[in-house]
């Protein structure tokens, strides 16, 4: 049958516009269910961005007019995150724009990023930037962060452990390249080569790279905003062998627009395969960029059997 018969003045085909206009006389329950919660959930995300100190789940629920844990389902399964990670995240992202400013003190920052106490912010300081105020402040200064380069089936590899967990693991051709953009992440961090302990963990997370359907049961340290921990988390949830869109995930974290900005938050990615950002593809399935090379998440997608 021909296109046109379906068109709303007969001589031209449906456009996104036409359709949008139609779309909500024919919408399914099911359809109706999910644009429902990922309306709840971007209003939670405002209320969130918009409070001093982070609201209570019960506040929260309230305003949508649902049980705490029937909100706390919707809003986990829409954004990838639980509401108090959200807060958590986003009050990481004020904390470092605070100290990152030329003036002001820490206890300044500290209270601008929704710590209501000094002493509430240090019982999760690990949490929050993975070092001590000051210490992000000037750069990870005193910081310990250990490393190790090394090579697997994809190239050189680098390894990097705060004392929280895994904060960096960095493919490429150059083992100096790799050395110099840990340096660029944290600047005035202690890097320290690993002993013959950290190279054992060193080899646990080359097996994981080259065969990551056996999984990796160890600790990571996730620094970013809170967008790209919604994104990150939503990322780590793609089982192996499995692909997904940039605009998939956007609309699974409640950001139906955002593909463009999902990609960009893949860029940033600091843990490769650990966070499988490879696992993200374009619409038509066709592979886009990758922060380690197309080539690389070709090799990655083809070794959990997915046809590249």
């Amino acid at each position: 049958m021909n296109a046109s018969a379906f068109a709303p003045d007969g001589n031209r085909p449906p456009t996104a516009a036409d359709d949008t206009t139609r779309r909500p006389q024919s919408q399914s329950p099911r359809a109706t269910a999910k644009a429902r919660h990922a309306a709840v959930a971007a209003q939670a995300c405002r209320t969130i961005e918009s409070s001093t100190t982070p609201p209570a789940l019960n506040e929260l629920a309230a305003q949508a007019g649902l049980s705490p844990w029937h909100f706390h389902r919707i809003f986990k399964a829409e954004t990838g995150l639980t509401p108090k990670a959200y807060a958590d995240a986003l009050r990481a992202r004020r904390l470092r724009a605070a100290l990152d400013a030329a003036d002001g003190s820490v206890t300044d920052a500290l209270y601008s990023a929704g710590f209501n106490s000094s002493s509430r912010y240090y019982e999760a300081a690990g949490q929050v930037l993975g070092m001590r105020a000051r210490d992000y402040r000037a750069g990870g200064a005193g910081t310990e962060i250990r490393f190790a380069v090394g090579q697997c089936a994809l190239g050189a590899i680098l390894v990097a452990q705060s004392r929280i967990g895994l904060c960096a693991i960095l493919l490429g051709d150059d083992p100096e390249q790799l050395v110099q953009d840990l340096q660029d992440q944290f600047p005035s961090a202690e890097l320290i080569g690993g002993d013959v302990a950290f190279e054992r963990l060193v080899a646990q997370v080359v097996g994981f790279v080259e065969a990551p359907a056996i999984g990796l049961d160890l600790p990571l340290d996730v620094r970013g905003t809170a967008f790209q921990q919604r994104v990150w988390q939503a990322l780590r949830i793609i089982p192996p062998g499995t692909t997904v869109s940039y605009a998939e995930i956007a609309a699974r974290i409640g950001a139906p627009k955002a593909a463009r900005a999902v990609a960009q938050a893949c860029g940033a990615n600091p843990l490769a395969v650990a966070i499988p950002c490879h696992r993200v593809v374009r619409r038509d399935g066709d592979i886009s960029g990758y922060r380690w090379g197309v080539a690389r998440k070709r090799e990655l997608l083809q070794r959990e059997g997915i046809p590249a």
